[in-house]
């Protein structure tokens, strides 16, 4: 059913399309209506029915849509077109034009009332911030986004809680990402929206946050049952998503042969997908993959060319994370020098609330150059600052061997008590592994 304007701006769209054709009232109203009441109708006092707007339409050679709505003929498929395009655009790695086409299209289904064609159009400028690196303008489209959506179906708003999660992931608020993806999930399951494509975003993207909580057994958790929900999902990029994600819970438990696997069909639905930015993070986990494995000439080229392709297409935030990935294979390469460069270099693009996980991780490793130099003094403040990091994040993951690293600092520098009390802090994010203070785990999706 159309949702029609008032009468007033019925009547005043009508009385502009006769003038524009050079129809008088008594043309226009013959034979079916009188020109008093096209006179009434033009002053807004009627409301007419929909046998007099479709006479009307005809006589104007309009659609009755465009006459009762104000919207041109066939202008919510042609949103749907350029949004389309837009989405490709921004897969090239192309985020700002993406942006700007995104921005347009916002525009046009805001003024035509076009409310899913908007919620799409807020959730790709959402999706192009995140790529700049603009972690607080994306949370803000995807929760207009959600709002445009709240009274759709819970699926329906899945992709824009799913980005806010990832926004609140990516600013180093962990706990609060796993909240917002968990209570998604548990609502999906528990009231029996079984979507499959819901489901599946939404666990591919729980596995991140899980793994740095030192959430393991959560994460495998939600990768087996994402494995279980891909062939139900028709969705190449989403199952190219999935795989990419479940890779790292794969790395995690010593299974590379598999993760190298999954990282493998990823790329191949990312390359025939065109989807540039999504390749380029394959490139970055199997360069995280072979520095696990020790293959850290291959890790170093897998690295280098994923923050080439970040790069080019100005990914700042996920370059500077691929940076310090490679600055730690070139200090095991035995290139400090150059590591630290490269560190220094990205510690002005991330931070507390922009990457705080990859931020901490950049002082760890600065650290760990400055004691090998005997600088002792600024390996204390890069540890440090990269304990704060985790602690505000909630990263129990790399906590225990960051409070081992500085306790050994305190130990060797005769401050034993302070030692023992990083010990002792560390001990205390080892005390329950794969565990965290989440509450109960989301109701499961039937399987």
């Amino acid at each position: 059913m159309v949702k029609r304007d008032d009468p007033e701006t019925i009547g005043r769209r009508v009385q502009r399309l006769r003038r524009e054709r050079g129809l008088t009232q008594r043309q226009l109203a013959e034979p079916a209506y009188t020109p008093a009441y096209v006179s009434t109708l033009e002053a807004g006092r009627v409301r007419p029915s929909d046998e007099a707007l479709r006479h009307l339409a005809e006589r104007l050679g309009v659609a009755f849509d465009e006459l009762a709505t104000g919207r041109p003929a066939h202008l919510a498929t042609g949103v749907r077109l350029r949004l389309t395009d837009a989405q490709r655009t921004l897969a090239t790695g192309e985020a700002e034009v993406a942006a700007e086409q995104y921005a347009a299209l916002l525009a046009e289904a805001e003024e035509y009332g076009l409310t899913a064609e908007r919620a799409a159009a807020l959730l790709g400028l959402g999706e192009c911030a995140m790529e700049l690196g603009d972690l607080v303008a994306g949370r803000q489209y995807f929760e207009r986004a959600e709002k445009c959506l709240h009274d759709a179906p819970l699926p329906a708003r899945v992709p824009a809680l799913r980005g806010r999660a990832v926004s609140h992931y990516l600013a180093g608020e962990l706990r609060y990402a796993c909240y917002l993806l968990e209570t998604t999930l548990d609502e999906l399951n528990r009231s029996g929206l079984h979507d499959p494509d819901a489901l599946l975003l939404l666990y591919a993207s729980a596995i991140g946050p899980y793994m740095d909580m030192g959430a393991h057994v959560r994460a495998a958790q939600a990768a087996e049952f994402a494995l279980a929900l891909a062939p139900q999902v028709q969705d190449p990029a989403l199952v190219a998503r999935m795989h990419r994600s479940v890779a790292r819970t794969l790395l995690a438990e010593g299974r590379l042969a598999e993760a190298d696997s999954n990282l493998a069909k990823a790329a191949e639905l990312y390359r025939q997908l065109q989807i540039r930015t999504e390749l380029a993070n394959c490139h970055w986990m199997r360069g995280y993959l072979y520095a696990q494995n020790g293959e850290l000439e291959r890790a170093e080229r897998e690295l280098r060319e994923a923050l080439t392709m970040l790069s080019e297409k100005r990914a700042a935030l996920y370059s500077s994370q691929v940076a310090v990935e490679l600055a730690d294979v070139l200090h095991r390469r035995g290139r400090s020098a150059e590591a630290a460069r490269l560190l220094h270099d990205v510690l002005g693009d991330i931070g507390p609330e922009r990457g705080a996980v990859h931020s901490a991780a950049a002082h760890r490793l600065l650290g760990i150059i400055a004691e090998d130099g005997h600088d002792t003094e600024a390996a204390e403040e890069h540890y440090v600052r990269a304990l704060s990091l985790l602690e505000r994040a909630g990263a129990a993951g790399d906590l225990a061997d960051l409070c081992r690293l500085l306790g050994d600092l305190l130990r060797r520098t005769g401050r034993v008590e302070a030692a023992l009390d990083a010990y002792r802090t560390g001990l205390g994010h080892r005390t329950a592994p794969g565990t965290t203070t989440l509450g109960p785990a989301p109701a499961q999706p039937p399987l």
